[in-house]
């Protein structure tokens, strides 16, 4: 299995476990996630389409009335699970100035 194969399975396990109650301790796998997807050399763009394709496999199975809850999360977990990119932007544009 490829890095971006086993990016999405992991991926796909950390939202399913958030979603519930979206807890603390999941919130962390997507941070931990976005982590060991950097070291992987897996792009942030990479990683907005693995969860584009994971919300929308969520989604298809989501009845209409709890569509907008599940969206809402989504983009909580998906913000954890890139913060790593975001630091590390950060830490390069300020080495830059």
């Amino acid at each position: 299995m490829g890095d971006l194969e086993d990016v999405t399975l992991d991926y796909r396990v950390a939202f399913q476990r958030y979603l519930p109650r979206r807890s603390e301790a999941a919130l962390t796998d997507g941070y931990d996630l976005g982590r060991r997807a950097i070291v992987r050399g897996v792009s942030m763009l990479d990683l907005v389409h693995v969860h584009h394709v994971v919300l929308g496999e969520v989604l298809a199975d989501t009845p209409r009335e709890d569509v907008g809850r599940i969206t809402a999360a989504a983009g909580d977990f998906l913000l954890e699970v890139l913060a790593t990119f975001d630091m590390a932007h950060r830490r390069l544009r300020t080495s830059s100035e």
